[in-house]
């Protein structure tokens, strides 16, 4: 980020906080404000005020749909995220927007930016984003969450969120892990950050690694399902208990895989975040 786009941010966040009052699952203490603020979506979204956004975090292009206008896989009523980061791009480069609007709008852009970069958030087989898709990781076998929603844990879906990066990386700090991705991508950095800003290029791009990688390099083929309509891990003729009947086994080879597609979405969400924000505040 330019000085002026960071200092911008966080004046924006220091005078307009979070609501003390919001139940947090990050509890880490000593965070900046914008690590802390970057999670204050998933949070939001689990009160009654915030409900309506949930399906803000992710757009199910489904596995196989060819590439063209990405508008119809966000057309239902609560919208997508390709569609609620373009809008909340808007309010925040509306200088007279109220100040509690710009900075709401602030902390869904720190979200969204790098959200979209996780391939799960971008593609959907019938398996809400693979949520229903049970595997076995590392010996430790899917076990059920939530009997009557047919969920289960570890899920491939999880995996990619954050299992696998905690496997890697063990008890290394995070700031430790993100000096060395910095490092790692230091000249692609320089490049996505001289790109234009293009959601729906990031959202095909995501859900092609979601193919190619997520699902592609499965032990085991999983087949490419008809969309169908959904909202739970037990819908489309129980989604979760038909793929848990495949026992996908994911060890060292899935995970030496996917790492550094993992690391590298960092890498591009880290870019592509400071990118909207040094346009806005150039």
């Amino acid at each position: 980020m330019n000085p002026r786009s960071l200092a911008a941010v966080n004046k924006i966040l220091a005078e307009n906080p979070i609501n003390p009052a919001l139940s947090r699952f990050c509890k880490l203490d000593g965070l900046d404000a914008m690590a802390n603020s970057s999670t204050w979506a998933d949070d939001y979204r689990h009160t009654p005020e915030g409900k309506s956004t949930a399906t803000w975090h992710f757009i199910d292009i489904p596995r196989g749909a060819p590439r063209g206008d990405i508008a119809r896989y966000c057309a239902g009523p609560g919208g997508c995220i390709t569609q609620a980061l373009s809008a909340q791009i808007r309010i925040l480069q509306d200088s007279a927007a109220a100040p509690v609007d710009r900075a709401k709008a602030l902390r869904w852009v720190l979200h969204f930016a790098g959200e979209m970069q996780q391939p799960l958030h971008c593609t959907n087989n019938n398996d809400e984003g693979a949520h229903c898709f049970p595997v076995d990781f590392f010996g430790e076998q899917p076990a059920t969450k939530d009997p009557a929603q047919g969920e289960y844990s570890p899920n491939l879906h999880g995996l990619w969120d954050y299992e696998i990066i905690q496997h890697e990386i063990g008890r290394e700090p995070a700031a430790d892990f993100a000096a060395a991705i910095d490092r790692k991508y230091h000249s692609q950095i320089a490049a996505w950050q001289n790109s234009p800003i293009a959601i729906d290029d990031w959202a095909w791009e995501s859900h092609q690694i979601a193919e190619q990688t997520a699902y592609g390099l499965l032990p085991r083929r999983v087949m490419i399902e008809t969309p169908a309509p959904g909202g739970t891990c037990a819908d489309d003729n129980h989604a979760a208990a038909r793929l848990l009947e495949l026992h996908e086994k994911l060890d060292a080879a899935y995970e030496s895989a996917a790492y550094p597609v993992i690391k590298e979405q960092l890498a591009k969400g880290g870019a592509r975040l400071a990118l909207i924000l040094n346009h806005i505040w150039p």
